[in-house]
């Protein structure tokens, strides 16, 4: 009975594998749409936000760029540029202050104090 089930299940394998290991594999050229990331249209509009708020504009400004001049240099950077570009503004931190500066002003102080008051 032992050889007749493994018959049987070995029967069942090989039917399987041949009837469904014939899958079809299609190859093709594709359009330029497709081949650049869908994200580079979105990470130059985030650019662009960012540009056109007041905040950034006055900033521009007062560092003596024009905002008209940074807009049009933004839209004559490559994909790449402006991906690294959005990178860098998404993971930027919110304010002036990051954790890491603060830590470290912290430390400072703590030295300073330590070796200004030691006996």
């Amino acid at each position: 009975m032992t050889s007749s089930l493994m018959k049987t299940t070995c029967r069942v394998l090989v039917t399987s594998l041949l009837a469904f290991s014939f899958t079809t594999a299609r190859a093709g050229l594709i359009g330029a749409e497709q081949a650049v990331p869908a994200n580079a249209a979105a990470d130059r509009v985030a650019v662009m936000d960012v540009l056109s708020r007041s905040e950034a504009s006055a900033q521009l400004q007062a560092l003596g760029v024009d905002p008209a001049l940074a807009r049009e240099r933004v839209a004559s950077m490559t994909d790449t540029e402006v991906q690294a570009l959005a990178q860098d503004i998404r993971t930027a931190p919110a304010g002036a202050w990051s954790g890491g500066v603060v830590l470290a002003v912290v430390i400072i102080a703590a030295a300073v104090w330590y070796f200004a008051y030691r006996k």
